[in-house]
């Protein structure tokens, strides 16, 4: 049994190890209210930067609670007390900036020129086609 756990704790490490190799992790961070964008520097002297309201708990929030934001555990989030709010850093990355519920409300109100004229001609149509009934 000691051996077992012994081994899991160090396939842990392990993976931790490379996580912290491999994982972008940020060294410091900032709202910056002219631009209007959370600014990360990484570690490894890129940069990255996203503006608030994309993501889920901030599009709301005020610029002072903007600023009030903090790094979490080892870089690899972000945290707003006051809003109680926390962003994985490499999720934010990914273009992650909420749960899925919240991404594919989000995804739903895009809009586009080329969204607009399709609705348009749509209606042109006389709108989306009635359902059958029976639903069969």
């Amino acid at each position: 049994m000691a051996e077992l756990t012994d081994a899991a704790i160090d396939a842990a490490l392990e993976r931790g190890r490379r996580a912290h190799a491999q994982e972008p992790r940020a060294a410091a961070v900032r709202y910056d209210r002219a631009a209007g964008r959370v600014i990360v520097d990484l570690e490894n002297g890129c940069t990255f930067t996203f503006p608030p309201h994309l993501a889920q708990g901030l599009d709301g929030a005020t610029e002072d609670q903007l600023a009030a934001v903090e790094i979490l555990g080892k870089g690899y989030g972000l945290h707003w007390e006051e809003l109680d709010v926390d962003l994985s850093l490499p999720g934010l990355m990914a273009g992650i900036f909420g749960t899925r519920t919240w991404m594919a409300r989000r995804a739903g109100q895009a809009t586009s020129a080329a969204k607009a004229a399709a609705a348009r001609a749509n209606g042109a149509k006389g709108g989306r086609p009635r359902k059958a009934a029976g639903g069969g």
